[in-house]
């Protein structure tokens, strides 16, 4: 696989722009000015349409998981760019994507030169069997970055298709794990919905009710709520909270049972989030 790199050319400071598709989905472009890659391009019309506008150049395509808002738009970019020779698409080596030139898992590491990033990747089952995110330690700031698709949300997590909870629990873990200051790139704008179950959770958390109050602001000013970074996620997302015990006495008063241990309330937290309305 190709390797971690510290002698990457330095170009322009790198931005990070969610590209809105479908209802909800968000597709990533990271971009030097010149070059871009794109994160689950689900859909291309709106890939190319930013592309367009700004006058970038794709270079390489980072795939997560194998759902259809996530990688229907792969081949329409491919075909769109035939004739310069195709470009690498990158994304799990234990999932069936079409198109794909580069199978990673967790281990693995991706260095790209225009824009220059260099990323490791993890693997994150459980929304799907193959799952994986893609981790960048640090752009030309300093400031750590994360591709997770439907992984971690905005005070939310993905619904379990394919793995356990007991995998989803580990996968959280693991990005719980990195610096709390990591800009959180998920792939769908759920936050409000996310944020109505969070407070039905842990009601007394006074930085998830602050957190409401500004998610409400951004999303009636037509702003996205993302990113989010993972020192906040750790305040005011639920599945990050198993352990807390306001959010066990919760699960224990609507479940009707004492709860054993975190993996216990997570995976009562998970099933009652999906009936939640």
């Amino acid at each position: 696989m190709n390797s971690l790199a510290n002698d990457l050319p330095v170009r322009d400071a790198l931005e990070y722009v969610p590209v809105p598709a479908f209802e909800d989905n968000y597709i990533w472009l990271v971009s030097d000015s010149r070059d871009a890659v794109v994160v689950d391009p689900g859909d291309a019309a709106p890939v190319e349409a930013y592309l367009a506008k700004r006058g970038w150049r794709l270079t390489a395509i980072l795939l997560t998981h194998h759902h259809q808002d996530h990688v229907g738009g792969v081949k329409a970019l491919l075909d769109n760019r035939a004739a310069e020779g195709g470009i690498p698409v990158y994304g799990p080596a234990g999932e069936r994507i079409e198109h794909l030139t580069e199978r990673l898992s967790g281990g693995d590491s991706v260095r790209i030169e225009h824009p220059a990033m260099s990323l490791s990747v993890i693997d994150v089952p459980g929304h799907t069997a193959g799952h994986i995110a893609y981790f960048q330690a640090a752009d030309r700031s300093g400031t750590p970055h994360l591709f997770c698709g439907d992984t971690l949300f905005a005070s939310g997590c993905g619904r379990l298709f394919e793995g356990t909870a007991a995998q989803m629990l580990s996968s959280l873990d693991a990005l719980a794990a990195l610096p709390e200051n990591t800009q959180v790139h998920c792939a769908h704008e759920y936050t409000l919905s996310n944020i109505r179950f969070a407070r039905a959770v842990e009601p007394g958390n006074d930085a998830l009710q602050r957190w409401n109050d500004d998610a409400q602001a951004l999303r009636a000013a037509g702003k996205p709520t993302l990113p989010t970074t993972i020192g906040h996620e750790k305040a005011v997302n639920p599945f990050l909270r198993s352990d807390v015990p306001a959010v066990q006495a919760t699960l224990s008063s609507q479940f009707g049972a004492p709860i054993s241990d975190r993996l216990e309330a997570f995976r009562m937290m998970r099933g009652w989030k999906d009936k939640f309305r």
